[in-house]
């Protein structure tokens, strides 16, 4: 994280790129005696066709001014995805920075009345993963979206949390590159710095993660969670902007397994029996559900 810190983001992700492809993935012979994962810097500036020196200022920042054409043959020797070149061309010095003065993450209040009369899980969260707002599905679903979590800390540091993803490997490396994503070139803020600073020190998978310098939407699409109640739910997830913040709705094929678990999670949170549950320490034995 030095090179982020001095401001060598440019520098940071190259080297986190190249590192990440294999020679035999760039159609080099692997060859004998390599000191360092992926390519090599004289590597990557013979397959991007540029000097090897040039590379290296690059690299260690004492160059933050490459042409457009420079950067879209590194994106493409790096393999870069239309996300990940986006993000590349970002990182250059030349690009203007516009002064930011960006407004408090606020709640619209007709937000909260939707919210309100959603009978599937939603709720609202900030740039950061911060939960601004939820209804009572949402919480039934995980008592880690209450307001004022945080569903990346809580990803990365809950133990409840992981045993809720089918799949936490994938959803930690699929948050953290969002969050990357997010916060683009605005890196003084607050808010981020603070939350980085903390999993930096807190999770060594977010360390991990981080020094990769993947980049990706986190917009929709759908996972498996395990539920201490009602079990094995496949949801799909929307995010829909409002204003400045987004609202993240859960919902299952209509009229599958997934769907009546859901139904009868309803029927328990209405009751409060899904909160008691949720209470209950782990050793205690759970009512039977029909």
């Amino acid at each position: 994280m030095k090179d982020e810190e001095s401001g060598n983001r440019l520098g940071s992700y190259l080297r986190a790129r190249r590192e990440l492809v294999s020679p035999a993935q760039a159609g080099l012979p692997p060859g004998g005696n390599r000191r360092v994962p992926g390519l090599r810097r004289e590597e990557v500036a013979l397959l991007a066709g540029i000097s090897p020196d040039y590379y290296l200022r690059l690299e260690r920042g004492r160059d933050k001014n490459p042409s457009p054409q420079v950067l879209e043959s590194l994106a493409r020797v790096l393999q870069l995805d239309d996300i990940e070149r986006t993000y590349l061309l970002g990182l250059t010095a030349a690009r203007p920075r516009a002064p930011r003065r960006r407004r408090p993450e606020h709640v619209p209040a007709r937000v909260h009345e939707l919210l309100a009369h959603l009978q599937i899980p939603a709720f609202v969260e900030g740039r950061a993963f911060d939960v601004l707002a939820s209804n009572p599905m949402a919480v039934a679903l995980s008592p880690r979206l209450r307001p004022g979590q945080n569903r990346l800390r809580s990803l990365l540091l809950d133990p409840e949390e992981r045993a809720f993803h089918q799949d936490w490997a994938k959803a930690t490396a699929d948050f953290v590159a969002a969050l990357r994503t997010t916060i683009g070139d605005d890196t003084d803020n607050p808010r981020f710095v603070e939350l980085v600073g903390e999993l930096a020190l807190s999770s060594q998978r977010f360390r991990t993660l981080w020094a990769r310098h993947d980049v990706r939407g986190l917009d929709g699409g759908t996972t498996t969670v395990h539920h201490p109640i009602v079990g094995e739910l496949r949801l799909h997830r929307d995010k829909l902007p409002v204003d400045d913040v987004l609202l993240v709705v859960y919902y299952p094929d209509k009229d599958s397994d997934s769907d009546e678990k859901l139904r009868l999670l309803a029927a328990l949170t209405l009751t409060g029996s899904a909160d008691a549950a949720h209470d209950r320490p782990a050793d205690e034995p759970r009512p039977k559900t029909p």
